[in-house]
């Protein structure tokens, strides 16, 4: 606008311009009349038609502007009407979408409580409660999805107080265990007696002990005791969320678990826990029974602390100590691993508690390199080829867990790995020359072929070889501790082959069951 009206304010003084210039040419006309007053004609005229065109130009150019103005205003009404339709079928949608979610809410919980009426009449008031006011949350929630959700064969089972039943499924579907684990908490909220129930399935947990196949344990009645294992677990979990522990609480209860808990210890006492490699599932058991029904004080402190060691290498160890209160005895349980070779278990308890500072993890992982390479040294000249190859096998061990540990904490800067891990490859490369060594002095007969040609069948020999790589009954070194060479074992199950002890390099979830990951091997 600014520039309009200084353009209309120039043309506008043209006229004037012309009267002064004008002027200043009739002052000259005294010196050449006829010569001034041709040229003044001239210019006169010139600029007259400039101000003629520049005055026509600017009001084209004014009604060009109110023209795009008329315009721009109608354009801007037609988009402000159109954004009102949009806006008022987008509400009429939202509020179809919102009859809709309200009349499937309604459908799934007149199901729900149809089912729950089927298959309990007695239901506790409870758990419907907890229920309904999930399912009005979700509501009157715009963004929530509302699923429907049938009464699940596991909650069926747990309400049923089935426990063998219970068994029974967990071990048909052995190969969907982390949705169980997820299902159970749940599954025993709809429980009246979850207590009562999972007490019930501990009834078998040493009944079977007696059996064995091929030097080791059944392996079903391996697979119910992490069953058991997973319920004490979940049943802690539901008591740890509920507002209200006075059912956990009841004297009747806690009789049931003391003496449960009283005709377990025996039998522990009586087990080797340094043939569990720090993974004992029955010790691992007996605590989380202690944890899940608070009775540390039937027992003390003490005698608690003493079975950390036959559990340190389990991932959930962390955790039930620090519920069964033990937390300020770690310090004496980290100097009882270390005194017994088991360094590496400390770094990982250290790192869990935040003793670092009080045990520093490096210098223990050297001392324990150290005396693994001591005692193979020490050794090595009286010793017959198959107890040097157990040796080698141990240091191989032992270089391995620790270059995981390092990466595990994040160690490298303190402790670098490339020097661990060339004596890994010289092991290795040792061990294969060796093997191929074996393989090739093994006599062979040749036998003809029907069209001529010949082949090699191999000759088992009539006595007891034992080579370099067969595992040999590992002799038992009273210090250090040498943990196991990593290997890539079949996921063990419920009802599976036999329980056998498990390789560094596995995780364990709460009910024991085992699965091979990477790359964390031991607790965190």
């Amino acid at each position: 606008m600014a520039d309009k009206d200084s353009v209309a304010m120039l043309i506008d003084s043209t006229t004037s311009k012309i009267q002064q210039l004008q002027q200043a040419f009739s002052e000259l006309e005294s010196h050449n009349a006829f010569l001034l007053n041709l040229k003044w004609k001239q210019l006169e005229e010139h600029f007259r038609g400039l101000e003629k065109s520049l005055k026509t130009r600017f009001v084209e150019l004014e009604a060009q502007e109110r023209e795009f103005e008329t315009k721009l205003t109608e354009s801007q009404q037609l988009i402000e009407e159109r954004e009102a339709v949009v806006l008022a079928k987008e509400l009429a949608s939202l509020d179809r979408l919102q009859q809709k979610r309200d009349a499937a809410f309604s459908e799934i919980l007149g199901k729900r409580k149809a089912c729950n009426a089927n298959l309990e009449p007695n239901l506790n008031t409870r758990f419907t409660k907890s229920k309904v006011e999930e399912s009005s949350k979700s509501k009157n929630d715009e963004k929530g999805v509302i699923e429907s959700k049938p009464c699940t064969e596991l909650e069926i089972l747990c309400r049923d107080m089935n426990v063998e039943g219970l068994h029974k499924y967990i071990s048909d579907n052995r190969k969907n265990l982390t949705v169980i684990r997820e299902e159970i908490p749940n599954a025993l909220r709809c429980v009246q007696d979850p207590c009562g129930l999972v007490l019930d399935s501990l009834k078998d947990f040493y009944s079977g002990d007696n059996l064995v196949l091929d030097g080791k344990k059944d392996g079903n009645l391996l697979g119910m005791r992490r069953t058991c294992l997973m319920l004490m677990e979940s049943l802690e979990q539901v008591r740890n969320t509920e507002k209200s522990r006075d059912e956990f609480g009841s004297k009747s209860v806690i009789k049931r678990a003391k003496g449960i808990a009283l005709g377990w210890k025996p039998k522990l006492d009586l087990m080797d826990m340094d043939a569990s490699n720090g993974n004992s599932l029955e010790a691992h058991a007996f605590l989380q029974l202690v944890a899940t029904f608070d009775i540390v004080s039937e027992f003390g402190e003490e005698e608690l602390c003493k079975l950390v060691p036959a559990v340190s290498r389990r991932r959930q160890t962390p955790e039930l100590c620090r519920s069964l209160g033990l937390s300020p005895k770690m310090p004496g349980v980290i100097d009882v691993l270390v005194n017994t070779g088991r360094q590496i278990d400390a770094v990982n308890l250290s790192y869990a508690f935040g003793l670092t500072e009080q045990y520093a993890p490096v210098p223990l992982l050297k001392s324990y390199l150290k005396e693994v390479r001591k005692l193979s040294n020490t050794r090595s000249g009286s010793m017959t080829p198959g107890a040097q190859n157990e040796m080698e096998e141990r240091e191989l061990s032992a270089l391995k867990a620790v270059i995981k540990c390092i990466e595990e904490h994040k160690l490298e800067d303190q402790y670098p790995i490339d020097p661990l891990q060339k004596r890994v490859a010289q092991l290795e490369k040792a061990k294969a020359d060796k093997r191929r060594a074996v393989e090739a002095s093994k006599p062979q007969s040749k036998r003809a072929r029907a069209n001529g040609s010949i082949y090699t069948t191999r000759v088992t020999p009539p006595y007891s070889e034992k080579s370099f790589y067969q595992r040999a009954t590992p002799e038992r070194y009273p210090y250090p501790y040498v943990y196991p060479v990593e290997t890539h074992h079949p996921t063990t199950v419920i009802g599976a082959a036999p329980y056998t002890i498990s390789p560094p390099h596995t995780a364990y979830y709460g009910n024991g069951y085992q699965v091979h990951y990477q790359p964390a091997p031991y607790i965190h």
